[in-house]
């Protein structure tokens, strides 16, 4: 039994970037497939499909550049864990990367990213980084 799911769900990613894997695929959650939606709008991953059945799955393309071969993510890192949540204010919501990554939050309105908390003054429990 996995006792943190989104950080698995992030380690997965993670590894299969760094074995150059074009393709991944992880157990579904309504939390996952907010998370896979925000990655793909802001264009760190190429494309998504959520399967459903007995087990759903997210089947995520990863995204390489094409010359280079070095991953859109460069880190993803899990800051709101199950044994100590953090909560924030729209004020005291962090920069990641001084603006050049993204925070995922949970708010009331469902999960966004940090730009679109501020826009919309609400806080919540940042989720994770990405950059």
């Amino acid at each position: 039994m996995i006792t943190d799911p989104i950080a698995d769900f992030l380690t997965r990613v993670r590894n299969a970037i760094m074995a150059k894997h074009q393709l991944v695929e992880v157990p579904s959650s309504n939390m996952k497939r907010a998370i896979t939606k925000i990655l793909f709008e802001k264009g760190y991953i190429l494309n998504y499909k959520f399967e459903d059945g007995p087990k759903p799955t997210i089947k995520i393309a990863l995204k390489y550049h094409p010359v280079t071969k070095v991953s859109a993510i460069r880190s993803l890192e899990r800051i709101s864990k199950p044994g100590l949540r953090k909560y924030t204010s729209c004020e005291d919501l962090p920069r990641v990367l001084n603006g050049l990554g993204i925070a995922i939050v949970s708010t009331s309105h469902g999960l966004m990213t940090d730009k679109e908390a501020r826009a919309q003054n609400v806080g919540g429990e940042i989720i994770c980084f990405v950059s």
